[in-house]
């Protein structure tokens, strides 16, 4: 069966399902097509969820002016579409005459992008806000306008909003062959054909491969991997913004932050990898990103670390956003959106739908839009055991049973998750919508009960609901003694 739509959007991270929910406003069918078992799977799923101010990206880059106008943006998505995003600023710190010379580069470039709250802070401005930090610090630049999202929890939201206004997702579809039409492409994807006038390459680190298809080759994708630390609900207690460290040539270097959940974040490193799927964890490189993280945080301890993750950004080799029509009409490229691209994506969305309005790609905004979603979960304080131990054992099917302990998640969260409108098959696509399994047992405890769930909502069999992979559990133990 071949279906056509007008537009095809290829690739449903953070990039994707921003475009997708821009472009629902407007008249034409829409297909979102990811090769993944969920949305955010990619880079969306592990990267820093930095809401970065602007100053870091040059001024005159596609970064400098995507990144700007993006931290803007998210205040109002997150009131419209229900995910969580907090602005509580951030610090780069100085430890030299060196690295303060930096800071007031870094300043002056951030004027430049248009980045407002942005000041030298001293020393003793510095420790009495954050008075866990080094006291070797000799200064810090200030961002008021820096914030922290839930990265994942954003795609989600801008994926079911897309899905709320008409977008048609296809998970487990990765397109294997594209080909120019006379008017348009056809794209082979999940063993089905599908026909649109406009494709938009948003494929992170898989974008040059797409172009590959169409027959382009006018950059390359080097994955570049970033390794992180995670600790427990509660450990980010004391520390108010986000640090950062003076940056390098590859990149911003190793930050310690609270999430939006109350988690302390700590990394990434950065390292060049040929493998794009490359999500190994070494010893070595967690105990230096530990290390250097004590630059900054000198108390910093592992005793209460509950995970370590990598994830790779799709670094290009333009050394800039890439967003622009190819030399093939009707084909988009949103490509080598590596750090700030989280930030630039709602800026990012707005671009390529000013290009597909100048191009007369679209033209009608629909009568009715929905442009608010309601949340799934909202942060906020975990009650005391007492207070919910009773509603661990209450029955299957009543609502108020508290499926996950840890996070104190219940069967009423976790069936919303599974009724709007996008496909669950493993417990990890309902762990990054609800948190069950994000506390300090992993899912020991709540994976079984989930997967119930999904078992009883959606009539899948046990070997089709895919089970979180269990970290090395002896290089969890050894990094705690750090």
């Amino acid at each position: 069966m071949n279906k056509t739509f007008n537009i095809i959007i290829i690739g449903a991270g953070i990039i994707g399902t921003s475009i997708a929910r821009e472009l629902s406003s407007y008249k034409g069918a829409i297909l979102l097509l990811e090769k993944g078992r969920d949305v955010a799977v990619g880079a969306s799923r592990a990267n820093s969820g930095i809401v970065h101010g602007g100053y870091a990206a040059r001024w005159g880059t596609l970064k400098g002016e995507m990144a700007t106008k993006g931290n803007r943006m998210y205040h109002q998505l997150s009131e419209e579409l229900g995910f969580p995003y907090s602005q509580i600023g951030s610090y780069v710190l100085a430890f030299t005459g060196e690295e303060e010379e930096i800071l007031n580069q870094l300043r002056e470039n951030g004027l430049k992008n248009g980045v407002k709250s942005l000041d030298i802070h001293t020393k003793s401005d510095i420790l009495s806000k954050e008075p866990l930090l080094n006291t070797s610090l000799t200064s810090g630049l200030y961002c008021g306008e820096a914030g922290i999202v839930s990265p994942y929890e954003a795609a989600v939201a801008f994926a079911e909003n897309s899905v709320q206004n008409g977008v048609e997702l296809k998970l487990n579809h990765e397109v294997m062959q594209i080909e120019k039409l006379a008017e348009g492409y056809r794209v082979y994807a999940g063993n089905q054909v599908f026909t649109g006038s406009v494709i938009i390459n948003a494929a992170g680190l898989y974008t040059d491969r797409i172009s590959e298809m169409a027959g382009l080759s006018d950059f390359k994708i080097n994955p570049r991997k970033g390794e992180y630390l995670l600790l427990k609900r509660g450990a980010a207690e004391g520390l108010h913004s986000v640090i950062f460290q003076t940056p390098t040539k590859k990149g911003k270097g190793i930050l310690v932050s609270p999430t939006t959940w109350g988690n302390l974040l700590i990394g990434p490193n950065a390292e060049d990898t040929a493998d794009r799927e490359d999500s190994d964890n070494e010893y070595s490189a967690l105990k230096a990103i530990l290390e250097q993280a004590r630059l900054s945080l000198p108390g910093l301890k592992l005793s209460s670390l509950i995970r370590f993750f990598s994830g790779t950004r799709p670094t290009s080799d333009k050394g800039d956003f890439i967003i622009e029509e190819s030399s093939l009409s009707g084909f988009i490229q949103t490509a080598g959106i590596d750090s700030p691209g989280l930030t630039s994506a709602p800026a990012i969305a707005e671009r390529v739908r000013n290009i597909m309005l100048n191009k007369g790609y679209v033209e009608r905004k629909k009568n009715i839009f929905q442009n608010t979603r309601t949340s799934i979960t909202q942060p906020g304080s975990l009650k005391p055991f007492s207070e919910v131990k009773d509603s661990i054992g209450l029955p299957l099917g009543d609502p108020e049973r508290v499926v996950c302990r840890c996070e104190q998640v219940t069967e009423a969260t976790i069936t919303d998750a599974l009724e709007r409108g996008i496909p669950i098959d493993s417990l990890d696509a309902v762990k990054r919508r609800t948190r069950a399994g994000m506390g300090a047992c992993q899912g020991k405890f709540c994976g079984p009960r989930v997967k119930e769930l999904i078992r009883r909502k959606t009539g899948l069999q046990d070997n089709e609901i895919e089970e979180s992979i269990e970290k090395d559990q002896e290089l969890l133990k050894n990094l705690r003694k750090l």
